[in-house]
């Protein structure tokens, strides 16, 4: 048995988060028949087989799912190690990638852009605005925006905001169906919901809080698609105030009664301690939600009301 590269290692690596050969080369910027011959080599020279080479794609058997740990362990090292040549002092540079409810990354993080370019101009920012769930551990991401507080894993959580959600129709549903100024009457509309098997959190089940019965006719796998079909006036929506207050064909409907909160959550690595870029772009975050204050996030009733 001879002693395995590091390189074949994060070859492994690259194929276990891809689960494609062809995309995990891609990824590495080698060509495919490179990455094929990193994995046999690391077979090779640990003694078993790592994957079960299908035609849909690249499977770990019982020894690949033991090695996946180790190999994380190993990655985590060597980029501390890495890390300790930061500086802040003389300025960041590198890369730092933020994936994000699509909602939270669209209208705030983006914004935000700006002002972090002027203060690191060297520093590379990838932003991933998706609804969806991401692995820091499998370098998804560097940071990311949660909706829930993780109960596993070696990750840093930091509390970024509540905000509020409530029920809107537009002004031509209402003008087409009527006022709606009792709770009874939620149940005879239309309504737009998520694609319960997209549904990325159990967070987003806001129907089932306001009735069991209500079953969505429209269902929308994001939430910046369902604020324009309320809009559009096709149905009622669960919608974050922070987004409907920006459409001025909303109006919220029964917001003493009904008054959902949920929260944002920051993201990092217990790894990432030492990647000053990365602790530095999170400090860059929470200090702007902070200046920006709750009215961004809970705007009042009147703004959002008829």
């Amino acid at each position: 048995m001879r002693q395995f590269d590091w390189d074949d290692l994060q070859a492994f690596l690259a194929v276990v988060r891809a689960g494609r050969l062809t995309v995990a080369a891609r990824k590495l910027g080698v060509d495919h028949s490179t990455l094929s011959r990193r994995i046999v080599a690391l077979e090779q020279s640990i003694g078993v087989t790592l994957f079960d080479r299908r035609a849909a794609g690249y499977a770990l058997t019982v020894e690949g799912e033991r090695l996946v740990p180790d190999a994380e362990a190993m990655e985590n090292l060597a980029i501390r190690i890495g890390a300790r040549q930061d500086d802040a002092a003389q300025g960041l540079s590198g890369s730092v990638r933020i994936g994000t409810p699509e909602a939270w990354g669209t209208y705030f993080l983006a914004r935000e852009l700006t002002e972090l370019a002027r203060r690191h101009p060297e520093l590379e920012v990838e932003l991933v605005a998706n609804p969806r769930m991401f692995s820091l551990s499998k370098r998804e991401a560097d940071i990311a925006v949660s909706m829930t507080r993780p109960e596993q894993g070696r990750l840093i959580a930091r509390r970024l905001n509540d905000y509020e959600l409530g029920v809107y129709a537009s002004r031509s549903y209402l003008a087409q169906h009527g006022p709606i100024d009792e709770r009874q009457q939620l149940q005879q509309q239309r309504w737009v919901g998520y694609i319960e098997d997209l549904m990325w959190t159990s967070e987003l089940d806001y129907l089932a809080e306001i009735s069991s019965t209500i079953r969505p006719q429209i269902r929308i796998s994001n939430v910046i698609s369902q604020v324009q079909a309320v809009a559009s006036g096709v149905a009622l929506g669960v919608l974050p105030c922070f987004l409907a207050a920006r459409e001025p064909e909303l109006v919220r409907l029964l917001p003493q009664e009904i008054c959902l909160r949920r929260s944002y959550w920051l993201l990092t690595h217990a790894d990432a301690r030492d990647l000053v870029r990365v602790q530095v772009v999170a400090q860059f975050i929470c200090e702007r939600l902070e200046a920006l204050g709750p009215a961004f996030w809970l705007p009042a009733p009147a703004a959002v009301k008829a």
